[in-house]
């Protein structure tokens, strides 16, 4: 049985890490070279999100709420506006309503296939990271 998190590490992280550098690169022209440390990724890591290789398990930008939230990063991130630990924050932001919104939930059921994914309420009842669990 795996946590939501370990699910949400290897596919919604990422998708949010892809968002935010194809936005800083291609919207707000950021280099990939300054973008990565800000993410604190390597440029190759960029690329590979910019190139759709990396962060394509789950797609949550279809989703305006999570995209306003995304959009919101990187603007603060073009702009200076955000430090290290607020990023960190923000992405656990977008990671939570990423799982309240129920888009991770089809991620769960492939990975565990007895989960009863349609009863399962774990990601919407406030159990997310960093609640007080």
């Amino acid at each position: 049985m795996p946590v939501p998190c370990e699910i949400a590490v290897k596919s919604v992280i990422p998708a949010i890490r892809a968002y935010v550098a194809k936005e800083l690169t291609q919207t707000y022209k950021m280099k990939q070279t300054k973008a990565a440390p800000i993410l604190g990724i390597t440029q190759t890591a960029i690329s590979k999100y910019v190139g759709n290789v990396r962060g394509q398990a789950i797609r949550i930008d279809h989703d305006r709420r999570i995209r306003n939230m995304m959009d919101e990063i990187a603007l603060k991130i073009a702009n200076q506006e955000i430090e290290t630990p607020q990023i960190i924050l923000s992405f656990c932001a977008v990671c939570k309503a990423v799982r309240e919104s129920r888009l991770m939930c089809e991620l769960c059921g492939r990975t565990d296939p007895t989960l009863e994914v349609k009863a399962c309420a774990i990601c919407t009842n406030g159990h997310a990271c960093m609640s007080g669990i």
